[in-house]
Formats: C-alpha cells, sequence, structure tokens
C-alpha cells in the first residue's frame, strides 16, 4: 500500500467520523476518500479528493479501498457491516471507531480471514487532541497497522495494546473519562458558588482552570505528581485541600469505583 496512493472508505460521517475526514483531507498521504454518509458533509464537500455516496449501493463498482473505516454507531452496525463483505481481501484492512463490538464480531460479520483494527478514540478527538487505542487481530500486516495508525493520529495520540480484553479499561479511563473531567468542571463551580462567588464566575474559573491544567500537562514532560508538588505550598492553601482529596476516602478510591464500573459496563455491551 503505497502511502502516497491510500483510498479510504469512511462509512458514517458523524462527529468523530467528521472529526478524522477533516485530518485526513489535510493530509498529503491520502490520495482519495470516499464517503457513505446520507447527509451532507458541510464545508468538506466540494474537496477535489472527496466522494460522497448515500448509500452502499451507490458505491463505485471498481473501488478498491485499502482501509474501510466504521464510524457508525454501535446499534446500527449489524445492518451496515454486511454491506461491506465484497471487500474483504488481502490488500483491505478494516478499522471501527465504533464501540462494544468485538474484533471477533467482525470477523463473523465479514469473513474469518478479515483484517480488522478495533479502536477506541475520544471525544477530545474533534479539536484534534484526543487519544486511541487500537488492537488489531493476527490477519492485519505491519503496513496496515502503520495505515491505521496514521489515520488516527489525525485527531490525537495512538497506542496499542496487543489483548483485547484491556479495551475495556481503556474505554473505562479515556473513552469515558472527558465526562469525568467535564464532570469536575461542574463540581468545582458548585464548591466555588458555595464558598460565596457568583455562578458565572465560579463557572469561568473552573473552566479556565481545568483547560489550562491540562494544557500544561500536556506541554510538561514532568509526571503529573511533580506537577501538583509544584502547585502545592507547605501549609498553604493547596495542601488543605489536598488532605482532603487525597485521604483515604478521596478522590482515588471515588475514581477506582467509578472506573470499575464503566469497565464492567463495557463488558457487558460487548457481550
Amino acid at each position: 500500500m503505497s502511502p502516497v496512493s491510500r483510498t479510504l472508505l469512511l462509512v458514517g460521517c458523524g462527529k468523530m467520523g467528521g472529526a478524522l475526514l477533516e485530518g485526513w483531507l489535510g493530509a498529503a498521504s491520502v490520495a482519495r476518500v470516499v464517503v457513505v454518509e446520507p447527509h451532507d458533509l458541510g464545508a468538506t464537500a466540494g474537496h477535489e479528493r472527496l466522494l460522497r455516496c448515500a448509500g452502499a449501493d451507490a458505491l463505485p463498482s471498481r473501488l478498491y479501498p485499502d482501509v474501510v473505516v466504521f464510524a457508525v454507531k454501535p446499534q446500527v452496525l449489524g445492518g451496515v457491516v454486511p454491506e461491506y463483505r465484497r471487500f474483504v481481501g488481502p490488500g483491505t484492512v478494516f478499522l471501527s471507531i465504533a464501540a462494544g463490538k468485538p474484533i471477533g464480531w467482525f470477523e463473523q460479520q465479514l469473513a474469518p480471514a478479515a483484517a480488522v483494527v478495533r479502536a477506541m478514540p475520544n471525544t477530545p478527538a474533534a479539536v484534534g487532541r484526543g487519544i486511541t487505542v487500537a488492537c488489531a487481530n493476527t490477519a492485519v500486516t505491519g503496513e496496515q497497522r502503520e495505515a491505521c495508525e496514521m489515520l488516527l493520529r489525525a485527531v490525537g495520540d495512538v497506542a496499542w495494546v496487543e489483548d483485547e480484553a484491556l479495551i475495556d479499561p481503556v474505554t473505562a479511563v479515556s473513552g469515558s473519562g472527558p465526562a469525568y473531567v467535564f464532570l469536575l468542571i461542574e463540581a468545582l463551580a458548585a464548591a466555588g458558588v458555595k464558598a460565596g462567588l457568583s455562578e458565572e464566575l465560579a463557572m469561568r474559573l473552573a473552566r479556565a482552570t481545568v483547560a489550562g491544567s491540562g494544557e500544561l500537562a500536556h506541554r510538561s514532560i514532568e509526571p503529573a505528581a511533580t506537577l501538583r508538588r509544584n502547585v502545592t505550598s507547605p501549609g498553604g492553601t493547596t495542601e488543605a485541600a489536598l488532605k482532603v482529596l487525597m485521604a483515604d476516602d478521596g478522590l482515588q478510591p471515588l475514581l477506582d469505583r467509578a472506573v470499575a464500573a464503566a469497565t464492567r459496563r463495557a463488558r457487558e455491551l460487548a457481550g
């Protein structure tokens, strides 16, 4: 698969698929993107390397995609994936970013010999700051793995696991994690209101503090624990707050229970 002649077939172009598409169209390594999406693609619709089809039955007859990306909701996958069996072969890898469906499910729907990569991105991908964890079956070649990583890097960082069972705790940590951070913003703002701040100022402070701290963590090479200690003066206000958050019944056991609950639910949804 030559990186300058790579043809992609994107099935579904919602928020995550759209974020990926924008990244791919800006990459010189992608020659052509065919999108199966019944709705208009907005600003990207007129791109010279883009072809939109309303459904699988409208795809060009002589289409030979290097990568087929499934970016539709998990509940409709069963009626969608079998339509792409004709692309199963050594030259095509199937990349799924749909939550909950294991690799074995795709092998059943497509063919046992299908090359399949299962990936779990998270919502910061919408601003190019996501992280995706991927797992490949044994039919995926090294070149196909590199191609999938290149595509996923269009929206952020990429990591790989060899054990697919680890996708469930990955989902609990990074897939669901943005919701935990947004809840932190809500809770921090609410605590500020209880301390006497106006709702507007408390929310402004909470949002800016979490966003700024995240950017600092992103740019720094220091471990999170070091960054925390750098903010904590002995005997100061931060230390007083951290004694509450780091107590035996503080933030860590609460997050332990939350991640465990999300992991269990991910396994239930995967069947």
